[in-house]
This record gives C-alpha cells, structure tokens and sequence, in this order.
C-alpha cells in the first residue's frame, strides 16, 4: 500500500526566502539586484522595470495609508490582467491590509455579495469593469439602509460597510478618486510585516458548501507555496523566462502560482486580458514566450492549428493546471509541437499548487504528478482509514501553503493536525503519482473557472413559476465542462420559459456561469427524502453523449 506522501521540513521552510515575510518583499529584493531589467509588460505596450514596479508598489501602500487604510482592512481588486492590478495588489500587501481580487467580469449582484461579505472598505477598478463596481455599490447602499429586496442576507449586510471607489482612467462621478491620485507622489518607508500569519488576501471558492466563500490566505502561505513551487526541480521558470500571463488574476492559479513565481524568480511577465487563439499565438512569437501557463482549454482551442510548432518556436515549457487535461490531448499537442506538457494538482485553499508532473519518476497517463516539497499528501476512505492497495480515496493535504479557514470565523480549516479534507478523490500509484478520480463536491468547471450549482441553482429559482432547478456539468471539447441546467415549472410554456431562465442568468451571473443548455423537464429524480439525483441526470446526459438519446 502506497505510504503517505509526508512534508519533507516544518513550516517555516520558505526555500532561500529567510527574513522575508511578504510577497511584496521579494519586489524589492528584485528591484536592487535587477533594477532595470524588464518586469511586467501589457500587450499594449506599456512597461515596468523592477526599480519601477518597487516604486509603484511603494507608493501605492503609501496612498493606502495616506487614504485611511490600516493593517487588516479589505481593499477590492476589479481589474482585468493590466499593470495596474499588480501594482494595486502589491501596495495593498505592503500596506498590510487585504487584497480581495474578483473576477471583474462579475455581475451588479455576485460583486455586491463580495463587496458586503469581505467589508471591503475601498475597491479598485477600471474602465471595462467600473459600471458594474457602481451598481453593486449602489445595491450595498440599499442594503445597508434596510432594503431587504436587493437579497443580501442579514449576515453579510451587518459586516458590510459603504466602500469608496477608485477607478483607473474614465471619468469619475462624485465621491471617487482616481487611480492616479491614489497613488502618493513619493513611496514613503512603511515598516515591514513582523506576523506572516496575518491575513493577505480573500479568495473567493466555494469551500466545502455550495455557496462561494473566502478562503483566508495568509502571507505564510502565499510564500511557502512560491518557495515550494521554487524547490521542484527542473524548474518551471528561471530568470531568463519570459512568461505569458494570461491566466486571470483574479484566479489563484494566475495571482500566486504565475505572479508570484515570476516574482520570486525575477522573470519577465507578459500581461494579456483575454486569451484569443490566434492572438495569443502572435503575442507569444512576439514577446519569445518561453513558459506557456494555461488552463486545459487552451489545448482545445489550439487543436487543428496547422502551423502550431512553428508558432510556438520559443516556447520551452507549457504548464497546465485547474482543471484535469485529458492525456489524449496531451499526447496530441506533444506529438504537433514536441513541447512537453506538465500538469499539476491544486487548490485555492494550497495556495495553490498541490502537486506537479515536473517531479514525477516518469509522465504517465492520467497523472497530475507527485506532491511537492513540504506538502503533505494521504487519502482515507470514508471510516477515515488509508485505502488498501490503490483503491482510490478522498485526498488529505497538509502543509505550510494551507489557508487559514473560511472567512469570517476562520471555519473548515485543516485540522489540530495540519491535515485539511480536499473533497476530492484519487489514488497514489506505487511511486506517489497522484491520479484524480472524481469530486465530492457538485462542482464544475468551466475553462478553469468554479461555478457552484447551488448558486446557479438559486437564480434559477428566483425565475416566475420555477418550481425545481437541478444544475450539473457536463464534459465540453472547449471549456472541460459546460453547465446545463433541469428546471421543472408546471404549466408554463416551455420555450418561454427557457427564454426567461437564460436572460435572468444573464443578468445575474457571468457568462461562464450561465448554463450553455436548459432542459425543460416534467419531473426531476428524486431520492425518498426528496433530494435530486443527480447521479441520474448525469447518467442522461452521458447516454445523450454516446447518441442513445433523441
């Protein structure tokens, strides 16, 4: 039977970064070593040196504080992959507040929630994103003054405070500042972070319920996972790298596991706001790409690209993460390019990375790899027992890289053993490969990104005459999964009420949360206490899948 795989040091190990206790240190360490050497740039043009980001990271924590904001208050990031936004989430780190980062194509509603949960007192945005950062201020503003119509729930309204608005470029309306005006005039020295266990950031995820949650990242946490990705060895990106930033960074994967490796290893980061298939390709011959960190769509969408090796000429590394790529397309994408593929394992609450492919004895079908250094990783079966032999079981990780528990108390944190219960299920081959089996939770993903069924569920119910919505995923060539929603309404016309049920979703939820299909059902599959099985549902659309359904 395959041992637990065991932390290799305690937790303090942060690799070589003794002394440092914020992630925004490592930019200044980089800034006096390498002060003119490239750091951040956007497709667009524009462009930091590492003496210049130090400098705008100073001075935007100097704004902070200059602006009222103390250690532990909630600063919302809005923005789209731009220089501003890491900036902003350097200087809100430096300032010892807390970075909250959305995703900015959010809706009124879902930015209203987050803006009410976290008790944001300042959210950053820009010009794409700011009418939305508007109307969910607005729908704070109701709620906090007694509005119960708008459906934030009394919880969330009484930690909630009426945030300010900073917006880069557009033009303001009273009562917000400009970006450019936060920033101070000249950083001043802000005394370093003594506690590595105060909190960084909130993220939002969904936990182990239904409905999102912030998972608490402290900056211990934050840096042991850098320092841990930074001990596998080959490494997945050296200082000579020029990485492509397109994952979101709003998104775990891209704010720690591509931001802050870049960071630590004093690369250089190309900014791109959205992945455009052919686009990315040319900005990748253009700025000599050399590690390509994507979610499995990519693979997707590059498929059939006649000239994709020759495209892709500087690329010496494709990484792969948040959600599993099948080996069929792996193997396809190695055989075009002859780049090799590394897949990995991880979660929002690891800060993120778990495991990775680079460490393994050898690539094998299936796998995301092998724990990393100073991550614990053991699988136990429902009497809490290890599984015998290979038999798959629910993975347990433990390690310095863990969050804190889910905001605002801190709950469904790892254990008085450091070990905290994943929700998913794998099995350890022989030699510590981990191979992901199934989830325990109801979540989809789409194009890398959770979407929760309870929430999508919820808003469906919220449609005139919906008496039943039952949300589940189904497997999507491009995005991995795609959401497709069962609604049962007795007496309502069905096409109306497919066409209700699409446009409510597309004014409560973002796009990738929207369901791609609405079966209109008679009934739904109920268990004896009345819960939907979804397992049958799931059985539908697999016999839909192979043609034995009209």
């Amino acid at each position: 039977m395959p041992s637990p795989v065991d932390p290799e040091s305690a937790v303090e190990d942060y690799d070589d970064l003794d002394g440092v206790t914020d992630v925004a240190d490592l930019v200044e360490a980089a800034a006096a070593e390498s002060p003119d050497k490239l750091a951040l740039v956007e497709a667009g043009g524009r462009s930091l040196t590492w003496s210049q980001l130090e400098d705008e990271v100073g001075r935007i924590a100097t704004g902070l504080g200059a602006a009222g904001l103390v250690a532990g208050y909630r600063v919302m990031v809005a923005m789209g992959n731009r220089i501003e936004f890491v900036t902003t989430y350097l200087g809100v780190l430096r300032a010892q507040a807390v970075a909250v980062p959305v995703n900015p194509r959010a809706t009124p509603g879902e930015l209203a929630r987050m803006l009410a949960d976290s008790g944001s007192r300042l959210v950053v945005t820009d010009v794409d994103t700011v009418r939305a950062v508007r109307e969910a201020v607005a729908i704070l503003a109701r709620a906090l003054d007694g509005d119960e119509a708008v459906g934030l729930e009394p919880d969330l309204v009484a930690r909630a405070v009426q945030p300010r608005v900073v917006v880069v470029g557009g033009t303001l309306l009273p009562g917000e500042r400009s970006y450019d005006h936060l920033r101070a005039d000249k950083a001043r020295f802000v005394p370093p972070l003594q506690d590595p266990e105060k909190l960084a950031a909130l993220l939002y995820t969904s936990g182990t319920s239904g409905r999102p949650r912030a998972a608490m990242l402290t900056h211990r946490a934050l840096l042991a996972n850098i320092a841990q990705v930074a001990r596998v060895h080959p490494r997945m990106i050296h200082g000579d790298d020029v990485v492509l930033g397109v994952l979101p960074l709003f998104h775990v994967y891209g704010l720690n596991a591509v931001l802050g490796g870049v960071i630590r290893h004093r690369a250089k980061l190309v900014l791109v706001d959205r992945f455009d298939p052919q686009g990315t390709l040319d900005l990748i011959e253009d700025e000599a790409c050399s590690v390509i960190p994507v979610a499995p769509p990519v693979f997707a969408y590059w498929r059939g690209e006649e000239h994709l090796k020759d495209r892709l000429g500087p690329v010496r590394l494709m990484l792969s993460g948040s959600a599993p790529l099948s080996p069929e397309l792996v193997d396809e994408f190695t055989a075009a390019t002859q780049i090799p593929v590394h897949q990995g394992y991880g979660l929002t609450e690891a800060s993120p990375v778990v495991t990775s492919t680079l460490i393994s004895e050898s690539l094998k079908p299936g796998s995301v790899g092998a724990a990393l250094p100073g991550i614990g990783l053991r699988l136990v079966d429902e009497a809490g027992r290890a599984p015998e032999g290979e038999d798959p079981g629910e993975i347990q990780i433990s390690g310095p890289n863990l969050f804190s528990g889910y905001w605002p108390d801190g709950s469904g944190g790892p254990d008085a053993d450091g070990w905290w219960s994943t929700g998913d299920v794998g099995f350890l081959d022989a030699t510590g490969d981990l191979f992901l089996v199934d989830r325990l939770k109801e979540l989809v993903i789409v194009s890398g990104f959770n979407v929760y069924p309870v929430e999508v569920e919820e808003v469906i119910r919220e449609v005139d005459g919906v008496a039943e919505a039952a949300v589940i995923g189904v497997e999507d060539p491009v995005t991995g999964e795609a959401v497709v929603a069962y609604v049962r309404a007795p007496g309502v016309d069905p096409v109306a009420l497919e066409a209700a049920v699409r446009t409510h979703c597309e004014q409560r939820l973002a796009r990738f949360k929207r369901p791609g299909r609405v079966e209109i059902v008679d009934e739904l599959p109920l268990t004896g206490t009345g819960k939907v099985q979804k397992g049958r549902l799931r059985g539908l659309e697999r016999r839909r899948a192979l043609g034995l359904l009209e």
